[in-house]
């Protein structure tokens, strides 16, 4: 089965419905005139990861990359060039230990019993 996002006029996934796999080809029309759905449909893939990753409510569409990105985890973070979400200070190198993102302080702090 095909996924396809409805996009909005400023590029956000508003929702992600199946196509019958027999209109894939078609799916935007599908989607917007034949079932009557209106919009802009963008092909997704679930398993196939096209256009990045699978999008959900919320993500939005980039066109000139023609790509899914998911929506900003924290104010201060930034895409990369690989449109992945990145802190403004690395994650410590630290694969013994915990951390959490603290936006206020702009640093990662290093969880303690479950608790940062």
């Amino acid at each position: 089965m095909a996924h396809f996002a409805e996009i909005s006029p400023t590029k956000e996934v508003l929702r992600v419905l199946v196509v019958p796999d027999e209109q894939e080809h078609r799916g935007h029309d599908y989607m917007s005139k034949d079932l009557g759905l209106g919009g802009t449909w963008i092909q997704c893939s679930y398993n196939n990861r096209i256009r990045k990753q699978f999008p959900g409510k919320g993500y939005h569409y980039i066109a000139d990359a023609d790509v899914f990105v998911a929506p900003r985890p924290y104010p201060s973070w930034s895409l990369d060039e690989n449109y992945d979400w990145k802190a403004p200070v690395p994650r410590p190198d630290d694969n013994e230990n915990n951390y959490e993102w603290n936006e206020e302080g702009t640093n990662w702090v290093l969880v303690e019993n479950g608790t940062a």
